[in-house]
């Protein structure tokens, strides 16, 4: 068994596997920049050890430093979590080089899934329906726009490596190949180090499903349901429920016997996720496979009583399934919204900088992965994300209600967040309905700037004081100020707005 794990990332990821790592009797180590001295993964590991400079590049993306630090503290296993150096198959080569347990996926087949044309001819082998499209890679502009006219308009341009929207480019006709194969290209390489391309068929407003599996040494691979991620904003997406409101229980088990079937092609070992697109009419088809845990993995743990992290690393160390298919069963619904420190009224500008309070909510069916605290700044260097806010219940609309009520009650001040935005997608009809698509947000662009407006003080309010102790605090430092401690004092009847003015009037900054 796995006695001492390294964490190769930072921010909430890193706390939520400290946690399971601490339930386990495991030995945490963490990494930490120099914009990350103070981040709150570094105070509760056992251990944390500096790597390097603010930028990724130079601390959480050096994979001869990581492993130098797992050896130099006597750690037997690292865990990636995602994005940095999650899906590097140099990275994953270089710990079992060095004797390190890496708690994820074998190499091999990290590189034969990260590279999209060698995944699809994967899937297309296992008789796994694909995106029509190509196998190759794209030589030149001239070969892109003679296999757009035999695809037929509208296609889509991607980069074989990488993924979260960079390197693609939607193509609705030919004078638009060009441009689209010169920067998807060139974004590629800068993005990902390869300037690979190829072509898919544009499936016109998809769902995007996904199915979590996983799979142990010994051959055995079973799926963990489904996760409907199509609420999404420049192919990134924002919030994610389990089980999908759209297929329906025949699809769902087809599906899920596809996924398995997916990743028995490639002898998948570990946690992975198989997406599809899925059309208007119920046809599905595979998109990519990520081999690695998925920031959107609480939705399945909230609804099947997992702890997925957990079932990671008793699969590195060795260990076969504990489950079988049959035990797995779908209980209740559970819904996910990412808090992010950015501007969702300037274009969804990051908002790095000090937060001055932070008022989470709790309750039955609540959690919060997290990773900031009130006097906590947030670096520029890395993804805005602050935050995921979960919730489960017994159905779906209770879900929605609860997490409507959640938003309500998270608070935070100093910086801008989305978090008005995320609850204004959950009073949209269209995601209430269940019936939504990836574009969704642009068809309730509208719908949701409106509701934004009308119903809620907006994200920007960052002077806007909910915690009782503070106005409290603020009431009695007037008071004694102007000698009238011990006066009563009218009760507002009014929104905390008045308590707003009030510290204004008394020149007070920061109400």
């Amino acid at each position: 068994m796995v006695k001492k794990v390294v964490i190769a990332n930072r921010g909430e990821i890193a706390v939520r596997i400290i946690r399971s790592c601490r339930e386990m009797g495991i030995v945490s180590v963490a990494l930490f920049s120099d914009a990350d001295r103070m981040s709150k993964h570094v105070m509760l590991a056992d251990e944390a050890y500096y790597i390097g400079p603010a930028p990724s590049s130079e601390s959480y993306l050096k994979i001869d430093k990581i492993i130098e630090t797992a050896l130099a503290c006597g750690a037997d296993a690292v865990h990636p979590g995602y994005g940095f150096l999650s899906e590097n198959t140099e990275f994953a080569r270089k710990c079992e080089a060095a004797g390190i347990t890496f708690i994820g996926p074998r190499a091999e087949t990290i590189e034969r899934m990260g590279d999209k044309i060698s995944a699809r001819r994967s899937m297309i082998e296992a008789g796994v329906p694909v995106v029509p499209g190509i196998e190759r890679k794209l030589e030149s502009v001239e070969e892109a726009a003679r296999v757009c006219r035999e695809i037929g308009f509208p296609v889509i341009l991607k980069a074989a490596s990488g993924g979260g929207g960079k390197g693609m480019r939607l193509i609705r006709c030919e004078s638009d190949v060009e441009e689209a194969y010169t920067t998807a290209r060139s974004e590629a390489l800068s993005s990902f180090g390869d300037e690979t391309v190829y072509i898919e068929k544009y499936i016109e407003e998809p769902h995007h499903i996904e199915f979590q599996i996983l799979g142990d040494k010994y051959g055995n691979v079973i799926h963990l349901y489904d996760r409907e991620c199509s609420i999404q904003r420049r192919h990134q997406k924002v919030v994610e429920e389990s089980p999908s409101p759209f297929i329906t229980p025949e699809l769902r088990q087809k599906m899920g016997q596809t996924a398995v079937a997916a990743a028995k092609a490639v002898d998948y070992v570990g946690a992975g996720t198989i997406e599809f697109l899925v059309d208007k009419d119920y046809n599905y088809y595979f998109l990519e496979m990520n081999t690695r845990l998925q920031v959107e993995h609480p939705v399945t743990e909230e609804v099947l009583g997992l702890d997925l992290v957990k079932e990671q690393i008793y699969i590195a160390s060795g260990e076969p399934l504990h489950l079988k298919q049959s035990d797995i069963v779908q209980r209740r619904h559970s819904i996910e919204c990412r808090v992010c420190a950015e501007d969702a009224d300037n274009n969804f500008m990051p908002s790095p900088g000090l937060i001055n309070q932070v008022t989470e909510p709790n309750g039955l069916g609540v959690r919060v992965d997290s990773y900031v605290y009130e006097g906590y700044e947030i670096p520029i260097y890395y993804d805005p994300m602050v935050a995921k806010l979960i919730v489960w219940a017994t159905t779906r609309e209770y879900a929605i209600e609860r997490m409507r009520a959640a938003l309500d009650e998270y608070k935070i001040t100093g910086i801008k967040t989305n978090i008005s935005y995320l609850n204004a997608i959950m009073h949209t009809p269209d995601f209430v309905r269940g019936g939504y698509d990836t574009a969704f947000l642009e068809k309730n662009d509208e719908i949701i700037s409106r509701y934004r407006k009308e119903n809620q003080p907006g994200d920007t309010d960052e002077g806007l004081v909910e915690d009782m102790t503070m106005i409290a605090a603020l009431v009695n430092w007037v008071m004694l100020e102007e000698g009238t401690i011990g006066t009563p004092i009218p009760q507002p009847t009014g929104t905390l707005n008045r308590w707003r003015e009030f510290g204004k009037r008394k020149g007070m900054t920061g109400i």
